[in-house]
């Protein structure tokens, strides 16, 4: 199948449909240079070899699997390419859903990874009077 894209598909400021919950978006946001995801779904396009070059031929679909943390505490999406498995960060926007950047943040703690009937008060530390 070959896929065919407008000239200007990704360059930066280009407005574009989301191809995951098909919502216009607008080429620019508040907070970053380079608008590199949907602000409703959180969902991107694998467009990018290096950060804003819009040089990747694979334009697979990326979903949002987690929130990282730079050291300046500023949060990022973690992506993973659904064509190719490329996982990338992407900086959060000014006008992301906050709902959905909370719940990613909170998965871990909704599913750890034990039991949480082995959190209990034998796993706290005796407090010494």
């Amino acid at each position: 199948m070959t896929r065919v894209f407008p000239p200007d598909a990704g360059l930066p400021g280009t407005a574009f449909l989301c191809t995951h919950c098909n919502r216009a978006i607008p080429g620019t946001a508040p907070g970053t240079v380079h608008r590199n995801h949907c602000p409703h779904c959180l969902w991107s396009l694998h467009v990018d070899l290096a950060t804003g070059d819009r040089r990747s031929a694979c334009r697979g679909p990326m979903e949002p699997i987690a929130i990282g943390i730079q050291p300046n505490g500023e949060w990022s999406l973690v992506h993973r390419c659904r064509r190719c498995g490329m996982i990338r960060l992407n900086r959060i926007a000014g006008d992301d859903n906050e709902v959905l950047l909370v719940s990613m943040a909170l998965r871990p703690l909704a599913r750890p990874p034990f039991p949480l009937d082995r959190i209990g008060a034998s796993a706290l530390p005796e407090v010494q009077p």
